[in-house]
């Protein structure tokens, strides 16, 4: 326990500081509409749930604040080139953008379902108000407004009103429904099973966002919720006059109270953050236009599409990654690849698999399904929006580094692999790194073509400059047919790795974390050692638990930083 809260410490920080700030909106809130005195005769009709209600709508627009946050890419691009977040904790708490846009979520979600069941509850009970079981004083309340100078309390205006069809009537009302459910189709297709494996529903139903925001600064000018005006507080004291509600129309110290609603603040709250991912969006469109030229087109088994392209002013760092757009197949989505290629070289690459109808669709306009590519003048238009930091471009910050990639998950380590690689060829270069340990379980022996080449290339390039210490690669083969074992048996003395073609062989089966990362420990005591993690959630669950247990509560020890790369 000790050891994860040293290595989480500022998420631990940032979750306490967000809930905190949540407890005290709402406890604060919940404290002034129980208390305050221009609201005496409201909560006469509604009792509790007015409290209820506005201390969640507060609770709401403080998340709605926070929101857009952390999915502002260049935002966060900043922050991460900053001088002042140049800290190693801070850069990781940058990588976690995206689980702090789902906590403020669910914060969102939470506080709606706390909104919406008080409201309902009080437009019950403003109906049961215009009831004779109500009671004379609620009566008398719910009465109010029928003359010229007369405000009404009670939305509802007689017995008979069907509460349904006259909430829908009012901007409260209808705003809303909206609302509600614009945010449940946003969570509900956020969900992990729709967004493997229906991308697409989840790329547009999140743009609902827009209308969601729309509906929320509207929604408050319906000014359901009412109370006494100041004016009214000074000349009519609730405090005493409720218990003489007879003597209104004729006691001078207790003329008829007058109400009106609150003025809506939702947009004060959510106007800096929108005028921010407005200018966001603008940058986006800015680089959509700008020209993107195809200048290499490769197709790899286990369907596999790389591309190289050139851009005017393009300039990345080893591990990021960009969204690319392809407008022939939609005019509207942006899809995450990690760059395979390095800083030194005069392109970018990326490595694209067959995982949905997007990317189904472009290897279609690439001419990839028929392995005859077309000439690259007659190729359909890319957009590239970025580069954008990740997790792991932190690699070249450590002594220690350990790379770890699950599948597919292997792409922003061969940008990193190849950057060492023409690093160790400039003799100029000073390099903070001095190990790198590389770890690659892959159940398909096919997707190890398009990345042997590589490592065979670094493997002697580390040779020849003396540095084969330097980096230590572990391959792990997860599946393999009876053929396969046959094949893998017969050849198993041979110098070469039948699979990979490398000189250090290819494991079979899983790695074995626990001894991996005790090894890890026993070989640098006293370093901090960066792990570096793309693959399935599953597995990052099982290394971040290792890395807390191997970490040394002793700050002189061997500390475990872990890193997983996410979009």
């Amino acid at each position: 326990m000790g050891c994860w809260i040293l290595n989480e410490k500022l998420s631990v920080l940032l979750l306490l500081v967000w809930l905190g700030l949540n407890f005290y909106l709402f406890i604060d809130t919940f404290h002034w509409y129980e208390n305050e005195e221009a609201y005496i005769y409201t909560r006469i009709m509604l009792g509790s749930t007015l409290a209820w209600a506005r201390a969640s709508a507060t609770c709401l627009n403080f998340n709605c604040m926070l929101i857009l946050l952390p999915v502002s890419r260049n935002l966060i691009s900043f922050l991460r080139g900053a001088s002042i977040c140049c800290g190693g904790a801070l850069r990781r708490q940058l990588d976690k953008n995206i689980a702090f846009h789902k906590m403020v979520a669910y914060g969102i979600a939470v506080n709606a379902t706390i909104h919406i069941a008080a409201h309902l509850i009080n437009i019950e009970r403003y109906h049961t108000s215009q009831s004779k079981e109500a009671g004379e004083l609620r009566n008398k309340l719910s009465g109010l407004g029928k003359s010229p100078n007369e405000s009404y309390l009670n939305p509802i205006r007689t017995y008979e009103t069907n509460t349904t069809g006259e909430v829908l009537n009012t901007i409260a009302g209808v705003t809303g429904v909206v609302i509600t459910v614009a945010l449940v189709l946003i969570i509900t297709s956020s969900t992990e099973l729709i967004r493997r494996s229906c991308y697409e529903v989840f790329w547009y139903s999140h743009h609902l966002f827009v209308v969601f925001f729309i509906g929320l600064i509207i929604h408050g000018m319906g000014q359901l919720v009412r109370g006494q005006t100041p004016q009214s507080l000074l000349l009519h004291n609730a405090t005493y006059c409720k218990d003489h509600y007879l003597e209104w129309e004729n006691a001078t110290q207790c003329p008829l109270p007058q109400f009106s609603g609150n003025k809506p603040v939702a947009w004060k709250w959510v106007l800096s953050p929108i005028v921010l991912y407005i200018c966001e969006r603008i940058v986006r469109f800015w680089r959509f236009q700008q020209e993107v030229v195809i200048t290499k087109v490769v197709t790899h088994s286990s369907g596999v599409l790389e591309l190289h392209m050139k851009k005017r002013g393009f300039k990345m760092g080893p591990g990021q990654y960009i969204f690319l757009q392809c407008p022939s197949v939609s005019q509207l989505e942006w899809h995450p690849f990690t760059l395979t290629s390095a800083p030194e070289e005069d392109f970018f690459s990326v490595h694209i698999r067959v995982v949905g109808d997007w990317t189904a669709a472009l290897f279609k306009a690439f001419g990839a399904e028929e392995k005859a590519f077309k000439e690259l003048w007659l190729l359909p238009r890319v957009a590239v929006d970025g580069p954008y930091g990740s997790a792991t471009t932190g690699v070249f910050r450590y002594r220690v580094s350990v790379c770890i990639a699950a599948g597919i998950g292997v792409t922003p380590f061969a940008s990193i692999l190849k950057s060492i690689w023409y690093k160790c060829c400039n003799p100029d270069t000073v390099l903070v790194l001095q190990k790198v340990y590389f770890y690659w379980i892959c159940r398909d022996p096919s997707a190890f073509e398009w990345f042997a080449d590589l490592l065979f290339h670094l493997e002697t390039k580390m040779a020849e400059k003396g540095k084969n210490g330097f980096l230590s690669y572990h391959i792990f083969l997860t599946s393999w047919d009876e053929n396969q074992a046959t094949h893998i048996a017969l050849h198993y003395d041979d110098k070469m790795d039948v699979i990979t073609g490398l000189r250090q062989k290819t494991c079979y089966g899983r790695p074995n974390w626990e001894n991996e990362f005790k090894q890890l420990a026993e070989n640098h005591p006293s370093n901090s050692i960066g792990v570096f993690f793309c693959g399935p959630k599953t597995l990052s669950k099982i290394l971040q638990k290792t890395c807390n247990s191997y970490s040394s509560v002793d700050p002189r020890g061997v500390q475990f930083h872990y890193n997983k790369e996410s979009f």
